[in-house]
């Protein structure tokens, strides 16, 4: 048995999120049946992080055993040849049998697209929140977010239905910055709570348009005021960018090749 890491992404618009559930297609679901084609045999797979029902990833890390023939750095060949063009699998490598997609990993990077412009645009509009209602003020939003960062008990930013033993987990690092009319905020995080990125979002956008204030965003999840926040982002302008461990495993793929820094490129 060998232990493969694959570095995948996803338009997640077209599936029910990452993990395989009853009547609904996944991205798990599809890998999983790509390699029982090529081997006959189930095989599982893990990743490093979960995305919920519309959510995309860009370097998505998942890892699954196998005994095939097939060497580790070719399944992102070979499986690409059975998966939709939804899903691709950009880099594929052999790797310790030690080693977890989900539980080596020191922190995992999302990152949430809003495009502030009055118009909508077609081409980024399954990739973007388009909030357009007022304009945003980024400042106010990364002044209210650092807030955040380091470790924290974040309960008023987990949504219901959570299987966690407690809301704590630790913020490593958060940016907000306006590229023309796109707002891009990036959270680097240990761990993240069911929702989490979506309800910050929404509360981020309410100080953005000065109808709550820093003070207020900060009270509402360091007092765990959970029933004051009301309002998630949608699920459309929410990327898994990538998920970090103390030795890159990936060599051919690059964070700078990823959708993300696309984006910034190419409005930029």
């Amino acid at each position: 048995m060998k232990r493969v890491a694959l570095l995948v992404q996803y338009d997640g618009s077209h599936y029910s999120g990452w993990q395989k559930q009853k009547n609904a297609t996944t991205v798990q679901e599809i890998i999983e049946r790509a390699l029982f084609k090529i081997t006959n045999h189930t095989v599982k797979t893990f990743a490093a992080g979960r995305t919920d029902t519309g959510v995309h990833a860009s370097g998505q890390v998942v890892h699954f055993d196998i005994d095939c023939v097939i060497p580790g750095n070719s399944y992102h060949d070979v499986l690409n040849s059975f998966l939709p063009s939804t899903i691709r699998i950009l880099e594929s490598v052999e790797v310790k049998e030690t080693w977890h997609a989900c539980y080596s990993a020191i922190y995992r990077h999302y990152r949430y697209v809003i495009n502030n412009s009055k118009f909508p645009n077609l081409f980024i509009n399954n990739w973007s929140w388009h909030r357009y209602q007022k304009v945003l003020d980024e400042s106010l939003m990364l002044s209210a977010s650092k807030t955040m960062e380091g470790e924290h008990d974040f309960f008023a930013f987990q949504k219901t239905g959570s299987n966690r033993t407690n809301s704590i987990t630790k913020i490593k690092d958060i940016d907000i910055k306006r590229v023309e009319d796109l707002i891009l905020i990036d959270i680097k995080a240990t761990g993240f709570l069911y929702g989490m990125v979506r309800l910050i979002v929404g509360q981020l956008v309410l100080v953005g348009e000065k109808k709550i204030s820093p003070e207020i965003f900060l009270d509402r999840w360091a007092n765990k005021k959970k029933k004051d926040v009301k309002e998630s982002a949608p699920a459309k302008g929410l990327c898994f960018v990538n998920a970090v461990y103390e030795e890159n495993v990936f060599k051919k793929i690059q964070n700078n090749d990823l959708f993300p820094v696309f984006l910034i490129k190419g409005f930029s």
